[in-house]
């Protein structure tokens, strides 16, 4: 089915469904439903009148479904990135950290790290005169700020050491990214 085909099938109300049911349903996408996969199972993570498991199950949805959406341009892979780092942090802040990677805050600290193509030395040399470079590098600029967005939440979970010391200057740096 085409892209155009599958705007003109009605949108489907996935919030009723059971987690079971979404995770079966999710296997079988490959298309823009993801993203509404990803959207319905993330805010059932947000609610706080489910157990904690069934929250962290969710979120693991919500993630896959990120994963799986389509697009390989750079900017279609730093935002499915931004919305995992996104989740992610938010599932440590809210519900504590754990021993899954997912939720393990010196685990997403290392993801962010590898994800991030400069140092924060060039960022800030780059920012500086950011007006006067060309767009790519402008949008390579905004997309690393983009994908250190959740790192003053992240940053209270560390343990002191060297990841914590350079995510630390990450938010100082990220502050004069356009």
């Amino acid at each position: 089915m085409t892209n155009d085909e599958d705007r003109d099938r009605p949108v489907r109300d996935l919030s009723a469904w059971t987690v079971d049911r979404l995770e079966a349903f999710t296997s079988t996408q490959r298309g823009h439903e993801l993203e509404h996969i990803r959207v319905v199972a993330q805010s059932h993570s947000y609610r706080s009148d489910e157990p904690r498991h069934v929250r962290l199950r969710w979120a693991k949805l919500s993630l896959d479904a990120n994963t799986r959406m389509p697009g390989d341009t750079p900017w279609s892979r730093d935002r499915k990135t931004r919305q995992n780092f996104a989740l992610r942090t938010w599932i440590i802040d809210h519900l504590g950290p754990g021993t899954d990677a997912d939720w393990d805050p010196e685990a997403l600290a290392a993801d962010t790290l590898a994800a991030l193509a400069l140092d924060p030395g060039q960022a800030a040399a780059m920012s500086a005169g950011w007006r006067d470079l060309p767009t790519e590098r402008i949008g390579e600029l905004r997309r690393h700020k983009n994908m250190t967005a959740h790192l003053d939440r992240l940053l209270d979970f560390l343990p002191p050491g060297p990841d914590r010391d350079r995510l630390t200057v990450w938010t100082r740096v990220r502050k004069y990214l356009p």
